[in-house]
């Protein structure tokens, strides 16, 4: 079973900017998220595993590829959707993956050809492939963006903030075709959107400030909050002062509802609250890293 294998990862920006403080993770096939606020480091670390920045220290490993010594070998396996994918203008979506195919180094046109028509359908893109791709809406682009990020059959997938700016149904069919997508490779899908690591993945981390505060199942984070979490109303008077054990607040129906954590009920006031993942990330986001 292929595996990747972060050690210890570090990086520090010429502003003086620590982007990665020993960073460590270990991640088998699947669909694996990555939560933080922005500017945690996701993007840092995302740019370093593709390669477009270096590490000042730690290591990296495909299987038994030591990646930072290999970089070309391991991006031949790896498929990278960035953040705000663009593409060049007046060329249609069928023309610019042929171009994409070929620098990516499939140079057999039958079996490229072939390649590029079978992604085209997988993104519902077909219909539209001799249109301009850079007149498609922005759910139409992030699809061409799998795409492009598929060509190769890569082993290893990469997509920072796939979905946002999405309409809800775009956002949908493009988390569908990521979850059909997670079964055959590793996908790591870094967002600051909880419903999106909530519903598509089943191995999750939480990053802020360059760090990993924490690792596990989306569920066993649910279930650890369990009995702890409550909510109530909050006056506008109280809006602005300091609340034990709060973790977010609300406007609901034209009342302002905040969520606390507390091993009890703290008052009279307070109701019970089921857990969510949203509660779980505001939640770890105020306790040390690990």
């Amino acid at each position: 079973m292929q595996y990747l294998r972060i050690q210890h990862l570090s990086k520090t920006y010429a502003n003086g900017v620590k982007a990665l403080n020993d960073v460590s993770l270990d991640l088998g096939p699947g669909m694996f998220g990555l939560l933080g606020p922005n500017g945690a480091g996701k993007s840092s670390l995302m740019k370093t595993l593709a390669g477009l920045q270096t590490a000042d220290q730690g290591e990296i490993h495909w299987n038994d590829l030591d990646v930072r010594q290999q970089p070309r070998l391991f991006k031949q396996h790896l498929g990278f959707l960035p953040q705000g994918f663009g593409v060049y203008p007046k060329v249609s979506a069928y023309e610019l993956l042929q171009h994409l195919a070929i620098l990516k180094g499939l140079t057999h046109r039958a079996s490229r050809t072939e390649q590029v028509l079978a992604l085209l359908e997988k993104t519902n893109l077909y219909a539209v492939r001799h249109q301009e791709a850079h007149r498609f809406s922005g759910g139409m682009l992030q699809r061409f963006g799998i795409a492009q990020a598929l060509l190769g059959d890569p082993k290893v997938l990469i997509v920072d903030e796939p979905t946002a700016g999405l309409d809800p149904e775009e956002r949908l069919r493009f988390n569908n075709l990521l979850s059909e997508i997670s079964e055959e490779r590793i996908v790591i899908l870094s967002t600051h959107l909880v419903e999106d690591v909530r519903h598509l993945c089943t191995d999750m981390a939480i990053m802020n400030r360059g760090q990993l505060i924490a690792r596990g199942k989306p569920e066993a984070f649910i279930q650890n909050l369990e009995g702890k979490l409550w909510q109530r109303r909050v006056a506008k008077t109280e809006l602005a002062a300091s609340q034990p054990g709060l973790l977010s607040m609300q406007l609901v129906g034209g009342t302002h509802v905040a969520h606390y954590y507390a091993p009890s009920c703290p008052g009279p006031d307070y109701q019970p609250l089921a857990a969510s993942l949203e509660d779980v990330y505001f939640h770890t986001l105020n306790q040390p890293a690990l």
